[in-house]
């Protein structure tokens, strides 16, 4: 079966992804809104943070999230990011709460879920682009069982101080196609097409303060500097 698609990005551009979602930093409005089927694209369980996560946004506001609960055999794991502020931490923490909207869309095969659409602005192309990854898997009837990371987690801040890039790694050599109606795992060998490089351009959202939303996502197939 052929692999999910995803918006590519070649390594000779990899790091001008960086400066061309940095540029696109105006302000916008701000609304609520064979082998693995992967999307480009992690914590277990609800999808809370991780202990050192929760530790820098003990100050966070309160905010009601949509609660996303993954399944005991899909398990998304993220390294400790180092960040400077909390702007950086809330974009590091609401970019990786995008992706896992993205895996929670699929797990609950609904591709209009409210949980991706909390974590992206309005009608941007991030939105899009996770609506279109979990529509792919829902129309196959595919989701996900096993285990996927990320790591090597950054953050760039935008000179107008208005935006960040967060960028990152995943790993999806354990992480496999499953078949909804018979629950059939499709288990396949690692191989270089489980990494990827991920670039999210995150924004502050203007209705809800120490929200941040995925505006932009650029990712890069095959990325050999993940592995």
């Amino acid at each position: 079966m052929n692999r999910s698609h995803t918006l590519p990005l070649t390594a000779a551009s990899a790091a001008a992804a960086a400066a061309l979602l940095l540029s696109g930093c105006g302000g916008d409005g701000d609304d609520e809104g064979g082998g693995k089927d992967r999307i480009a694209g992690a914590e277990t369980g609800s999808g809370a943070p991780s202990d050192s996560a929760r530790a820098d946004r003990s100050d966070a506001p309160k905010i009601d999230r949509p609660k996303m609960t993954l399944p005991r055999d899909v398990s998304l794991v993220f390294d400790q990011a180092t960040t400077t502020g909390p702007d950086q931490t809330a974009a590091v923490n609401d970019a990786r709460n995008f992706v896992r909207s993205i895996r929670y869309g699929i797990v609950e095969q609904n591709a209009d879920d409210s949980a991706y659409k909390f974590y992206s602005e309005l009608q941007s192309p991030a939105q899009s682009y996770a609506r279109d990854q979990i529509k792919q898997r829902v129309d196959k009837g595919l989701s996900i069982s096993g285990e996927m990371r990320f790591t090597r987690t950054k953050v760039s801040e935008a000179e107008n101080k208005k935006s960040a890039v967060v960028s990152f790694c995943s790993d999806s050599s354990k992480l496999f196609s499953k078949e909804v109606k018979t629950e059939k795992v499709h288990h396949t060998e690692p191989s270089i097409s489980d990494y990827y490089s991920w670039q999210v351009l995150m924004k502050p959202s203007k209705n809800t303060n120490g929200l941040w939303r995925a505006h932009k996502v650029q990712v890069k197939e095959k990325a050999g500097e993940c592995r």
